[in-house]
């Protein structure tokens, strides 16, 4: 075997040799990394569940809102689930329980409540993922009117567009939001469309609440 080609031999099985020890590190970090990082963050493995907790103590939930229940260490008992028609979920060890009326926060502790014959100190969020209960109305000359899930942005223009623009006859200049105040007395807000689509008092055009009814003469 000639010099040249035994250096070149030699400088081969040191790159070799440097290349698998790099590997073998890196695989090592990756493996420490993963040991340690733990799963994905809202997984129901993930770490204490009231390190994610972050609820707007103000939303009720409603009929048709779809709910994300986290067990701590329980994925069995963890899933995604509709409130029924009549208010109620049910989970497993739980049965069944009213949600419809409940703020995500008490859900989490009437399920905890529960499900203490069973697990010791359990640790439960509750999460909306889907807001289907609360909706508007829009009537009168309308193409489609009816009722619309209310998105948290939605103002009366939104909803006239969702409703497919005007018939023949609206009266654009008379239209107006109807809002039932919770001591049960009824407000009145007027929406004249041919000004607010030219720039003029665009006040007018509000962000929608719940059970809001926008009138179409």
């Amino acid at each position: 075997m000639t010099t040249s080609r035994r250096m070149w031999l030699v400088a081969f099985s040191v790159g070799a040799l440097f290349a698998t020890t790099l590997y073998a590190q890196e695989s090592a970090k990756a493996a420490t990394l993963a040991s340690t990082s733990g799963p994905v963050p809202g997984s129901p493995s993930s770490g204490s569940a009231a390190a994610t907790k972050a609820h707007d103590d103000n939303f009720v939930i409603g009929d048709d809102d779809v709910l994300a229940i986290n067990v701590w260490k329980e994925p069995d008992v963890s899933r995604s689930v509709p409130v029924r028609s009549d208010g109620k979920i049910s989970l497993p060890l739980v049965g069944e329980i009213q949600a419809a009326g409940q703020t995500p926060l008490k859900l989490e502790q009437d399920i905890a409540a529960r499900l203490k014959n069973f697990i010791s100190e359990p640790e439960v969020t509750v999460i909306v993922q889907q807001i289907n209960s609360q909706k508007f109305n829009i009537l009168g000359y309308v193409n489609k009117p009816g009722s619309y899930i209310l998105t948290t942005s939605a103002t009366v223009l939104d909803a006239l567009a969702l409703a497919g623009g005007f018939r023949d006859f609206a009266k654009q200049k008379s239209i107006y939001v109807l809002r039932q105040n919770s001591d049960g007395t009824q407000q009145r807000f007027p929406f004249n469309y041919k000004e607010v689509v030219k720039g003029q008092n665009t006040a007018q055009n509000i962000r929608l609440q719940a059970r809001d009814t926008i009138v179409v003469p």
